[in-house]
């Protein structure tokens, strides 16, 4: 008798079954990406935050300039054009914990995770999307806030320049900085599967942890202050950063990048053992 069961190799190619591999699930979560008009309104809100507040606090720092050998010496002109980052981090934090809880929402995430039963590549596909997504929008943003920052500050004679030490790893830094604090939303996200909570605990690990060790007593406050998220991370933000307060460029960067790391890694046993 006759197997009424169709042979895979006589279909045609665009109906075969696909086998699932990481690469086709980076491309799925692409086409997610770069379909839905929420994120693009947030990376595009994350650029201007970036551009608009640098130029903004150039513009205020300019009309009121530094006096005094010792406060020109201590004078950020790099950080003052780069302080719109602080704020962009919000756009792009609440980007990562959408990208997810927008699936568990609409229900979407049945047919994802139907899709893809390992479950855990797509998570890492999110991850790698907004990351090169946030990359690709906030390096130009930095550099284009740089530039309009120390022209509007070259008028005081107060402008840095990229060639000076420790401001072009800045620039670069504001753009990785976003890249991580995008991460932190999609590793919450994906934990809590609630945008309000989400969103919630993303400001508390972002805002709250730092303003709660301003409060504690003595040297107290710099030295765990320094370990909170935010401030570890935008330490690589900063061209010379005070070594009282905060951590070493690099080191503070990877604290951060281990916060990102370690929520993901949550994240990544509760979508492997929970339901959908």
């Amino acid at each position: 008798m006759t197997s009424m069961t169709p042979d895979p190799a006589a279909l045609p190619a665009y109906s075969r079954p696909q086998k699932v591999t990481q690469a086709r699930v980076l491309r799925s979560e692409w086409t997610k990406l770069r379909t839905q008009p929420s994120a693009w309104w947030a990376l595009l809100s994350a650029a201007i935050l970036v551009v608009a507040f640098g130029i903004g606090y150039s513009l205020l720092r300019e009309a009121r300039p530094p006096h005094g050998p010792a406060a020109i010496a201590a004078f950020d002109a790099a950080g003052i054009s780069l302080t719109g980052v602080q704020l962009a981090q919000i756009a792009v934090g609440v980007l990562g914990v959408l990208l997810i809880t927008s699936e568990y929402a609409t229900g979407l995430i049945r047919a994802t995770l139907a899709a893809v039963p390992r479950r855990l590549p797509v998570l890492w596909a999110k991850a790698a999307m907004l990351s090169v997504a946030t990359i690709a929008v906030s390096l130009p943003a930095a550099f284009a806030a740089f530039l309009a920052g120390q022209s509007i500050l070259g008028r005081q004679h107060l402008a840095a320049h990229l060639s000076q030490p420790g401001v072009a790893r800045a620039v670069i830094g504001c753009a990785l900085y976003l890249a991580v604090a995008g991460l932190l939303g999609l590793g919450l996200g994906a934990l809590l599967r609630s945008t309000a909570g989400g969103i919630a605990a993303l400001f508390g690990l972002l805002f709250a942890l730092q303003l709660v060790a301003g409060f504690l007593p003595g040297s107290w406050a710099n030295d765990v202050g320094k370990y909170t998220p935010a401030a570890a991370g935008q330490a690589v933000t900063t061209a010379h950063p005070d070594p009282a307060s905060s951590l070493p460029p690099w080191t503070g960067f990877g604290v951060f990048c281990a916060y990102a790391a370690i929520l993901l890694g949550l994240a990544a046993l509760r979508m492997r053992r929970g339901d959908a």
